[in-house]
C-alpha cells in the first residue's frame, strides 16, 4: 500500500498515512504516549539546534540556504509526525484543539491589548 500522502492534505489524511506507515513497520508497541512525547521533544530540540547560534537576522533568512532549508523542513516534518501520532494515540483532534485554544486566546488577548 502506498502511504505517501497527497501533496495537499489535511491533518486527518496525514494522520491516517502515519498510522498505516507505522503499522506496516510494526511500530505500534513502541508508539506509546510517553515514547511519542519524548520523541517529539527530541525532534523539537533538533529544530531548535538549527537556530541556536544564529542572529535574529540569520534566523529570519534561514530558508535562503537550500541545505539548511531542507534541514528545517525535515525537522518540522519530524515534529509534526510525532505530534500527530501523539494526538491520534490520545484521541485528540489537533485541528479542533487549536481552534478551541484560539477562542480562549482571543478572550485572553483581545485585539488592541498591550503586547506580550
Amino acid at each position: 500500500m502506498d502511504t505517501t500522502p497527497p501533496a495537499r492534505s489535511d491533518l486527518a489524511d496525514l494522520t491516517a498515512a502515519l498510522v498505516v506507515f507505522s503499522a506496516e513497520r510494526h511500530w505500534q508497541p513502541f508508539h506509546t504516549p510517553k515514547n511519542l512525547v519524548m520523541a517529539l521533544s527530541v525532534e523539537a530540540a533538533e529544530l531548535v539546534e538549527i537556530f541556536q547560534w544564529l542572529t535574529p537576522e540569520q534566523a529570519a533568512d534561514v530558508m535562503s540556504d537550500p541545505e539548511r532549508a531542507e534541514h528545517v523542513r525535515e525537522e518540522i516534518a519530524d515534529v509534526l509526525a510525532y505530534l500527530l501520532g501523539l494526538a491520534d494515540r490520545l484521541g485528540i483532534d489537533p485541528a479542533q484543539a487549536l481552534r478551541d485554544k484560539m477562542v480562549k486566546n482571543a478572550i485572553k488577548y483581545p485585539p488592541g491589548a498591550p503586547g506580550l
